[in-house]
Parts: C-alpha cells; sequence; structure tokens
C-alpha cells in the first residue's frame, strides 16, 4: 500500500472515531436533559419543533436560574404561608374560586420570598421547571383553570385539581431550611 492511500484510511478511521464520540456525547446530553427535565423536555421539543433547539433552550433555562440567588424561606415566613395555605383550604367549600386565585396569588408570593424573579407566567414555569420540573405541567394546569375561573368558566372539579395542584407546588417550595433543589427531578408520583 501507498502512504497516500494508507493516510486517506487513517483520516477516514480519525473522522468516523470522532463522528462517533460526537454522536455518544449527544445522545448521552440528551438522555441527561430528558431524565432532568422530564415531561418539561417533551414540551420543549413539541413547542420548538427541534430536539436541539429545544436543549439549547433547556439549558439556557438551567443558566439563567443557576445565576438567581434562589434561598430557603425563613422559619417565620414558612409558618406564616402554611397558615395563609389553611385559610384558603378552608375557604376552599364557601369561595373555590377565589381559593384558586389566592392559592395562584401565594405560590407567587413564596417563589418570590424564595428569590424567583416576577416576570410573565411562563417564565415562571419555566424558572421553577428546572428545580420541581416534575410539578410544572401540573402548575400550568392550575394557572389555566385559574384564568378560567377569573371568567367564571371553570368547574367546581377543575378548581378543586387546580387547588391540589397548586398545594403540590406550594409544599415543595416550603421545604426545609436550607435545602435547595437540585436541577433533577424528584422522585414518586404526582398525587
Amino acid at each position: 500500500m501507498n502512504s497516500t492511500v494508507l493516510g486517506i484510511i487513517v483520516i477516514l478511521v480519525v473522522a468516523a472515531i470522532i463522528a462517533a464520540v460526537l454522536l455518544y456525547l449527544r445522545r448521552r446530553q440528551s438522555r441527561t436533559l430528558r431524565s432532568r427535565f422530564g415531561p418539561e423536555y417533551d414540551r420543549a421539543v413539541k413547542q420548538t419543533g427541534d430536539r436541539a433547539r429545544a436543549e439549547a433552550k433547556l439549558e439556557e433555562r438551567e443558566k439563567r436560574v443557576a445565576r438567581l440567588e434562589i434561598r430557603s424561606l425563613s422559619p417565620e415566613d414558612r409558618v406564616r404561608f402554611a397558615a395563609a395555605w389553611e385559610g384558603i383550604q378552608r375557604r376552599f367549600v364557601d369561595a373555590p374560586g377565589k381559593s384558586v386565585a389566592e392559592a395562584d396569588r401565594l405560590v407567587r408570593d413564596v417563589m418570590v420570598a424564595r428569590g424567583y424573579p416576577m416576570t410573565e407566567f411562563e417564565r415562571r414555569a419555566e424558572d421553577i421547571s428546572v428545580h420541581y420540573p416534575h410539578l410544572t405541567a401540573n402548575y400550568r394546569a392550575a394557572r389555566a383553570v385559574a384564568e378560567r375561573s377569573a371568567r367564571n368558566e371553570a368547574a367546581t372539579e377543575d378548581l378543586r385539581k387546580a387547588v391540589v395542584y397548586y398545594r403540590q407546588l406550594f409544599e415543595e417550595l416550603l421545604e426545609p431550611e436550607g435545602v435547595i433543589p437540585a436541577a433533577v427531578p424528584k422522585k414518586g408520583a404526582v398525587r
């Protein structure tokens, strides 16, 4: 074999190895993001129509939230917010629509106290998805019910589900002092 042919074979083998490594790394990155974001990953892919673009958006979301100063609540704030939630639950039977609106505001207030910025709702949902991806779809569903309720278009069962969804996120946001959630999904089924 002459040296030119051997050189071409070596270049092709090296190129094939590099391509295989890049493909492996890309697939591993996709698996990591899919595992970390769960249903939020699928939503991002569906929304953008392109896996690579969706993954870039999810990575940017992680970077944006990493720059935030997310903090635990003080024991006093935790008690105050928990008491407010108890009031919302007590009033639900007599005023379910009002209770959903109050739950939406209370979750937003807890997020502000924790250090999440209060931009438009979709940005809040994206920010929360970095730490609580397993609850983000329910948070969006609860918000949709709250909006329908404001127009007097929500059934009582929908309002009940919205309060349950808000409660799930609320309880996660009230986590013990000193515990900042990792950007990985928590195990367990949604109640």
